[in-house]
């Protein structure tokens, strides 16, 4: 881990990595790699999601597809909710 990154992060919230860090029995780097990789993952989930055309053409040809399905009482069913049979 850069000595820059360690210098630059607040005391209170080093030492609260350095206190996860020992409760998880790693260095640590490991655990503000951790940390940062969580933290972006939940932050990631606020940001505007957007297909670029080809992902967007794919995406549309998928779903026009699965359209087609006939409905039949096996493989068009699946993750349908239905009345339980008795």
């Amino acid at each position: 881990m850069s000595e820059t990154l360690l210098l630059d992060i607040d005391a209170v919230l080093l030492e609260r990595v350095r206190r996860f860090a020992a409760s998880m029995g790693w260095t640590q780097p490991v655990a503000i790699t951790h940390l940062i990789e969580h933290g972006l993952f939940a932050c990631e989930g606020d940001v505007a999601v957007a297909l670029d055309d080809t992902d967007a053409h794919v995406l549309q040809a998928a779903i026009e597809a699965l359209e087609k399905v006939e409905d039949d009482p096996g493989f068009s069913l699946i993750g349908r909710i239905g009345n339980p049979v008795d």
